[in-house]
């Protein structure tokens, strides 16, 4: 299918809702012509109709482990898994992002380089886009050390960042603090000292490529805004006392323009295992400490992504970011600020900005139909009518 149209009766376009009707002409994998009302498509175009439906652009995750089969202990059986496995384990990944609506995905932990090297080896227009930073640079023993991105000292550091642009990595990620899935690393205090933070990030610079850090806890995130990262995930700000992001970090995070992602959503069917709970709760963090974060960063302006963690376990599937976003409004976060944050503020922070995550004449025809209006009723994303990667129906 190559020329074709969405008639719907509305269209979040990446940034405001437009409402009154819309026709989205789609030609070669681009969007050709946006039009309001009651337009009517060139003769001969099929025209999808969809009376109650909206047209989005396609959701963006920007924190996802393709390799992680969102069983008990994802992370941690990584490394006894071989690669060819893990092939199968990221397209079935990526299969259901595409369902729920995500036509791009940005990788944040793979192990040892195996997301990169497949995408390498696949140009899939069937899949979603992949945006991916290979084996995070760790400490020695650090948080999610098995996937092979451990270092020790400046060297090391700029070595492993050559070696991931080498590979064709997309951006860097750092794990500047410990991590709730990883024994033995603390969720409380940074793993590397600024002049190595600094290190990861002026060569990463020199390459052309951004650095994003895992940061729980709050000197961990002070750290990364001393140093001048370009995004923080999670970024839970986690002190001996608990979880709690104070205003006045909120507020030098919006002045410096960094990217955070909260990684908020879970599956609401799914029950919690009791030691994951307890092991969260001992770093300090519970579902209502995470959401009151997530609105404190919102209230200051801090520029929200919207991505999942897809992939950590049963809670955590892959294709969960509807539930993200839901999670996101419930924390008073507005729709469209939400929806933004998963499309046209994902796209930019993935370095996509100039041809995804709007639905504009030029940019590619990647794009989500829903049943009623997400502004009004962010729980419409659970309800998919229509799913296009580079122009063509997903089935």
């Amino acid at each position: 299918m190559t020329t074709h149209a969405i008639r719907a009766a509305r269209m979040f376009d990446g940034e405001r809702l437009v409402d009154g009707g819309v026709l989205v002409l789609l030609d070669g994998g681009h969007i050709i012509d946006v039009q309001r009302g009651r337009a009517e498509a060139p003769e001969g175009w099929p025209v999808r109709e969809e009376p109650d439906g909206t047209v989005l652009p396609g959701l963006v995750d920007a924190h996802v482990h393709l390799c992680a089969d969102a069983g008990p202990d994802a992370l941690g059986r990584l490394a006894e898994r071989p690669e060819t496995d893990l092939d199968a384990v990221v397209e079935a990944s990526l299969r259901a992002h595409l369902a729920a609506g995500v036509t791009t995905v940005r990788d944040l932990g793979d192990r040892r380089g195996a997301v990169l090297r497949w995408r390498a080896r696949e140009v899939r227009d069937d899949l979603p886009t992949v945006v991916a930073s290979g084996a995070p640079v760790t400490t020695v023993g650090g948080h999610c050390w098995s996937m092979g991105g451990e270092v020790s000292g400046v060297d090391a550091i700029h070595e492993a960042v050559r070696l991931k642009a080498a590979a064709g990595a997309d951006l860097v990620k750092v794990m500047a603090s410990g991590g709730v899935f990883t024994p033995g690393t603390d969720t409380t205090r940074p793993q590397f000292t600024d002049q190595e933070l600094t290190a990861a990030l002026t060569r990463a610079h020199d390459l052309g490529l951004p650095v994003t850090v895992h940061a729980h806890a709050l000197n961990a995130v002070e750290q990364a805004l001393r140093v001048g990262v370009d995004g923080i995930e999670h970024c839970t700000c986690v002190t001996a006392a608990g979880a709690h992001v104070p205003d006045e970090v909120a507020d030098r995070l919006a002045a410096s323009g960094v990217a955070v992602c909260a990684t908020l959503g879970t599956d609401p069917a799914v029950v919690t295992p009791p030691e994951v709970v307890a092991m969260a709760a001992r770093a300090g963090l519970s579902a209502a400490t995470l959401r009151d974060g997530a609105a404190t960063l919102h209230r200051a302006g801090v520029r929200l992504v919207a991505g999942s963690d897809a992939g950590l376990g049963p809670a955590k599937p892959h294709g969960i970011l509807p539930e993200t976003l839901v999670e996101y409004v419930a924390c008073g976060i507005p729709a469209t600020a939400a929806l933004a944050a998963a499309t046209s503020v994902g796209a930019e922070v993935c370095g996509l900005g100039q041809r995804k995550g709007r639905v504009r004449p030029g940019f590619e025809a990647d794009l989500l139909v829903v049943d009623g209006d997400p502004t009004s009723d962010i729980s419409a994303l659970r309800r998919p009518l229509a799913v296009y990667r580079a122009g063509n129906p997903v089935r």
